[in-house]
């Protein structure tokens, strides 16, 4: 009698069930993990963009608040050497939250209820998910208080609940 060598069929199929079980369990998890994560940093981001207006209203106090964020980006400019800041292109932020697209969000700056007058006195800033329920869950909102808000079904704004 000979002595067989490898696995059987029945044998490979088991263990390929195994393998897509596993998977069946892990991989809503690292999905949770991934909204988690971008959520996370959209809050930093919210965060990044509060500070970067209240360095550039004290910088540039003839204009105010910025009320886009290319003008808080590099915007062209290279932001060393003799080019260096302007109010249309601080260089307070990267050039990809500048782009208003990171981590699975979408970041929109826009002027307060101050409207189109100079200097800006208020503004307000978003964050949406690209895809709700598969980048993030949770909308984001602050203003020139720095309180960030969150929503979970809509576009958060100023009478959504405040982060803890």
């Amino acid at each position: 009698m000979r002595k067989q060598k490898g696995f059987s069929l029945i044998e490979l199929l088991i263990v390929v069930a195994i393998i897509l079980i596993i998977a069946a369990i892990a991989i809503p998890n690292l999905l949770r993990s991934r909204m988690a994560a971008n959520e996370a940093s959209a809050v930093g981001s919210i965060r990044t963009v509060n500070t970067a207006e209240v360095m550039y209203s004290s910088a540039y106090t003839d204009v105010g608040f910025s009320t886009t964020l290319k003008n808080l980006g590099p915007n062209a400019n290279t932001c060393t050497g003799a080019t260096g800041a302007t109010s249309t292109g601080a260089c307070l932020i990267d050039n990809v939250l500048g782009s208003g697209t990171k981590s699975g969000y979408t970041f929109a700056l826009t002027a307060g209820s101050g409207g189109a007058s100079t200097p800006q006195y208020t503004f307000a800033v978003n964050g949406n998910p690209v895809t709700a329920g598969t980048s993030g869950q949770r909308s984001f909102y602050s203003d020139q208080t720095g309180v960030i808000r969150y929503n979970q079904s809509t576009a958060a704004s100023s009478t959504d609940r405040p982060l803890q």
